[in-house]
């Protein structure tokens, strides 16, 4: 029995695993590094938004607070 049919066919069969093994790789990577630019402009807008945040509650909040009905 000839085996070097059998073992050409497994390997170009593992190549190819190893082909679409790569290409996946870089497209995870490239998902990878497009959230983490998506979580860093997240970072951004939050701490943006605490800025904008008074230290203290506005007065008008502070009625607004105490003159919630009683059904709430």
């Amino acid at each position: 029995m000839d085996t070097t049919p059998k073992i050409d066919r497994r390997l170009t069969d593992l190549e190819i695993k190893a082909s679409f093994t790569e290409d996946l790789l870089d497209q995870l990577n490239q998902v990878i590094v497009r959230q983490q630019q998506e979580i860093a402009m997240l970072i951004r807008e939050v701490q943006d938004l605490r800025l904008q945040i008074p230290d203290k509650q506005d007065v008008s909040m502070q009625l607004a607070i105490q003159n919630i009905p009683p059904h709430y």
